[in-house]
């Protein structure tokens, strides 16, 4: 059974490199492992051991703490049976292809200024109060 802290970590290691569009072969390549291995570690069914985690850092421009961001205290206690039949993280909007999408569009918008306009727009509209 994939214990809890694997399985985020793996999600964590696959919203980065999705967001950087990277391809799971690519990412292995970088490394020195199979595309079947980065799989295994984005599902949590293999663990890593720390230099595996730092040589993903480096790849992904990251801290090593990035890992381990928004992981909830429960996380750490493996529970046997929770593993599969666990309950959404809360970063699991974050991982989907239209969140994705967006925040590599928004990365690619070069001027800093413009940049920050799009981000208060979308502030502002997440705010505002539909029209009755």
């Amino acid at each position: 059974m994939a214990h809890p802290v694997d399985i985020h970590v793996g999600k964590r290691l696959r919203l980065r490199r999705t967001i950087l569009g990277l391809s799971q072969e690519a990412i292995g390549n970088a490394i020195g492992v199979t595309f079947q291995q980065v799989q295994k570690y984005e599902r949590g069914v293999n663990r890593m051991g720390s230099s595996r985690l730092f040589e993903f850092s480096k790849i992904l421009s990251i801290p090593v703490s990035y890992f381990f961001d928004e992981m909830d205290k429960g996380t750490a206690t493996p529970v046997a049976g929770v593993a599969e039949d666990a309950p959404a993280f809360e970063h699991e909007k974050m991982s989907s292809r239209e969140t994705l999408e967006m925040m590599r569009a928004y990365y690619r918008i070069s001027d800093a200024q413009t940049r920050k306009r799009v981000f208060e727009l979308i502030k502002a509209l997440a705010e505002e109060k539909p029209v009755e």
